[in-house]
């Protein structure tokens, strides 16, 4: 996956915007709260996970998938996109997205 497929994805999901982070990498938000961070060099992607998802993404694909932060209940996984599958991505930044959207967006979501 590339960075131009994970914008299409996003801008596929209600409320989602793109804003510019604190060093000039693109910020996905839905209604001011983020869910992805894209990297500088837009090689990498930063997704907001439950922990066990985390866990079990960088325990089955290391090379693919790497712990990035994690606190309460959420943690960030660490995706980089060459190597990943486009499918497996895609279903990422949705769960990413519905973990941080209201639930009249996530309604929205055909």
């Amino acid at each position: 996956m590339d960075a131009r497929a994970v914008l299409k994805v996003v801008q596929g999901l209600p409320g989602a915007e793109e804003h510019e982070g604190w060093a000039g990498q693109p910020v996905f938000k839905v209604r001011k709260k983020s869910f992805a961070y894209m990297s500088e060099d837009e090689s990498r992607l930063h997704l907001k996970s439950l922990r066990e998802e985390q866990e079990a993404l960088v325990a089955e694909s290391p090379d693919v998938y790497a712990p990035s932060w994690d606190g309460g209940r959420f943690a960030w996984v660490l995706v980089h996109l060459e190597p990943a599958d486009d499918e497996e991505v895609q279903e990422l930044i949705t769960e990413a997205w519905r973990l941080t959207a209201p639930k009249y967006l996530i309604a929205q979501l055909a």
